[in-house]
């Protein structure tokens, strides 16, 4: 089980100092930071839990709430906000509520918040056990859409460009990897050449997305020899049920594979 936490306060306090006892005493492993973005990013690819305990200070940092809204949304971290009534309403003017997985207002029921971190531990675990799939478009309303489709049976991270692909691939590696096939600066064949060439991520799947169906573009795409390849004009129902046909048919293969190793 996944027990990891991000505890985000200012400073040395009273009741933050309690709050984190009551959690490392719950059987948590609290990790402690400065509401500072170097600070966080540091530590958010270890952490899936957040635990932000508000002050005064929020209104000076508005950066560091944009931080954590692209980290949340982007990356499913859970945020759990502690604070007055006036801290959390600051906060919750700059993050979405898809954000913000819950709020306690001070003084804080300990054993509420323990109860909700208990909770989001079990989702966590819940989520690690579906596949991971790396999304990869330089438009973003193409990549809400399609993580909205694919979020509810899969993990889905997304990235906006050929270099966070790579940039994400040097520390994760996910289960399939869906690449837009045009893309400004780094193409869809670029990474993909670039993903083959890396031996700890060469035999990561990836599915090309392309926007064009005509025989000699489809063509052009399965000359570089890609796990396949989808069409953006696909309906929801399409893309999800061809993504799992993909993922049948690799568990069939892999089950065979040990199969005839035994042998």
């Amino acid at each position: 089980m996944r027990t990891e936490l991000l505890f985000i306060s200012q400073g040395v306090s009273f009741m933050g100092n309690s709050i984190q006892k009551n959690l490392e005493s719950a059987g948590y492993d609290v990790t402690r930071v400065d509401p500072e973005i170097k600070e966080i990013a540091a530590k958010k690819d270890e952490i899936p839990i957040f635990v932000f305990y508000l002050g005064k200070f929020v209104e000076d940092n508005p950066e560091v709430l944009v931080y954590l809204k692209d980290v949340c949304l982007e990356e499913e971290k859970f945020l759990i906000l502690l604070g007055n009534l006036d801290e959390l309403s600051f906060v919750e003017n700059t993050l979405p509520p898809t954000a913000i997985s819950a709020k306690f207002e001070r003084p804080i029921d300990l054993k509420k918040l323990t109860a909700e971190v208990q909770r989001l531990v079990h989702t966590v675990d819940e989520r690690e056990m579906k596949k991971s799939i790396l999304l990869v478009d330089d438009d973003p309303t193409f990549l809400k859409m399609m993580k909205s489709w694919l979020d509810y049976e899969y993990r889905v991270t997304i990235v906006t460009s050929g270099m966070q692909a790579l940039m994400y691939l040097a520390e994760n590696k996910p289960d399939l990897i869906l690449l837009d096939y045009e893309m400004p600066v780094t193409s869809g064949p670029q990474v993909l050449e670039m993903i083959r060439s890396e031996t700890k991520i060469d035999n990561v799947p990836v599915i090309f997305l392309t926007g064009k169906g005509d025989k000699q573009s489809v063509m052009n795409v399965l000359s570089l020899k890609p796990d396949g390849y989808l069409l953006k004009s696909l309906n929801r129902e399409q893309i999800l049920e061809s993504v799992y046909e993909f993922f049948e048919k690799k568990r069939a293969s892999d089950l065979l594979k040990m199969a005839r190793t035994r042998l």
